[in-house]
């Protein structure tokens, strides 16, 4: 009966604090809703991507880290950036090889002897 007791003031309490907590919540009343921290893409949409803009590319912060929708949309277009600058070497190189074995060799010049007086 003394454990029910106990159990009962401590319920009392508990809801008395935070009734507390909630009716008098201070000067303002209520926090004011705040704007979630949007990404602001800052790769630049025309022309490719360097290094200065990759370093200096921020995420804002969320609740667990970073908002995986913002970092996957960056790597997305990182990706593809990549993808199309490795398409265009190796086809930069391939016309490269083509023109070496299709280019005629060079003709030697011709060595032109001294000429020589008659002696005299």
């Amino acid at each position: 009966m003394l454990m029910f007791l106990f159990l009962v003031v401590a319920l009392a309490v508990v809801v008395a604090a935070v009734t507390l907590a909630v009716v008098g919540g201070g000067e303002s009343g209520v926090l004011p809703e705040a704007a979630p921290e949007r990404f602001r893409d800052a790769l630049p949409p025309d022309r490719p991507v360097g290094h200065a803009d990759v370093e200096a590319l921020r995420f804002p912060l969320a609740v667990r880290g970073y908002r995986m929708a913002d970092v996957d949309d960056a790597l997305s277009r990182l990706g593809a950036e990549l993808a199309e600058r490795d398409a265009r070497i190796a086809d930069l190189e391939a016309a490269l090889a083509g023109a070496r074995a299709t280019a005629p060799a060079a003709p030697a010049a011709p060595v032109r002897e001294p000429e020589q007086g008659d002696g005299r």
